[in-house]
């Protein structure tokens, strides 16, 4: 099976390559080969493939960044996906689609289904938004994959942070009032790959459409940190506490969901796929990262 793949260094791309087994062939692309921002780039980069299958896994990701240039934003994430989504109608060729847990406003009290309304308070989660929307407004053979705070060995993330700030640090200040579905990248690797398997085996109607995919249990972003200070631990890095603030004391460019927990039982139902639990993901994680320093 060949698999294309739009970027070329991030989180996801970089799992992806790591995870893909003897009989898959993954084919990333990114700039200046293929940038999103440019149709005629988009189409005759993934058009030269021959793939069985896309995956649209590049984006725009400055969260805060984005405030200051959300047409940027639109154009890579909204636009973007729209110019994949019509290479892929164009080819007869299932897409698959990583979206985010920001598209919604967080006020929820519970963790979010597909069906629920959207209502993104960032440009970051309103671009996002447009991506989805033009996909499914232009290739009926997809899956859309809403996933939220991923973290990995590879790339900038909380981990990596976490732990870079505990070096110099006994006590570091993290929200305790946002919780969310930690999410590894090699889980969601192994997830894109089995739903892209299935995808190009089963045309079937009943695979496509919006699932959200994310770590299992949830956390808020103090309970993640203090979960990988205590796995630092494991590796004799001296002890940090986390002092748990509130968004208050932790203002940002772009507003952060309170609840970015998403249910992910569709997925489950439909493909009989499930993330395994963050906690059980982020001890190799940081066994990874630390071993990487020395």
């Amino acid at each position: 099976m060949r698999i294309v793949v739009t970027g070329l260094t991030g989180q996801v791309v970089s799992a992806l390559i790591e995870r893909a087994s003897d009989d898959v062939e993954l084919i990333a692309l990114g700039r200046p080969r293929l940038d999103l921002s440019v149709r005629e780039a988009v189409l005759a980069a993934l058009r030269a493939t021959h793939c069985d299958a896309i995956v649209n896994a590049a984006a725009y990701t400055a969260v805060d960044k984005a405030e200051s240039e959300p047409d940027v934003a639109l154009r890579v994430n909204g636009d973007g996906a729209g110019y994949v989504a019509e290479i892929a109608a164009e080819l007869r060729k299932p897409l698959l689609h990583l979206s985010t847990d920001y598209v919604f406003d967080g006020k929820l009290d519970r963790p979010y289904r597909e069906d629920d309304p959207t209502g993104p308070t960032s440009a970051y989660g309103r671009s996002k938004l447009v991506g989805e929307q033009k996909i499914a407004q232009t290739h009926d053979n997809h899956a859309i994959l809403r996933t939220a705070w991923v973290y990995s060995p590879s790339g900038a993330n909380f981990v990596r942070t976490m732990l870079r700030l505990g070096q110099s640090r006994d006590e570091v200040g993290v929200v305790a009032d946002q919780l969310g579905n930690p999410t590894s990248a090699l889980d969601i690797a192994d997830a894109v790959l089995a739903i892209a398997r299935r995808m190009v085996a089963d045309p079937s109607p009943a695979l496509r459409g919006l699932f959200h995919m994310a770590g299992g249990g949830e956390a808020s972003w103090a309970d993640f940190a203090e979960a990988i200070f205590a796995e630092g631990q494991k590796h004799g890095r001296a002890p940090v506490r986390v002092n748990r603030i509130g968004t208050k004391d932790y203002p940002t460019p772009a507003p952060r969901p309170a609840n970015s927990r998403l249910d992910c039982g569709k997925l489950q139902k439909i493909y009989g796929v499930a993330l395994p639990h963050w906690r059980e993901s982020l001890a190799p994680c940081v066994a990874r990262l630390l071993a990487a320093q020395g």
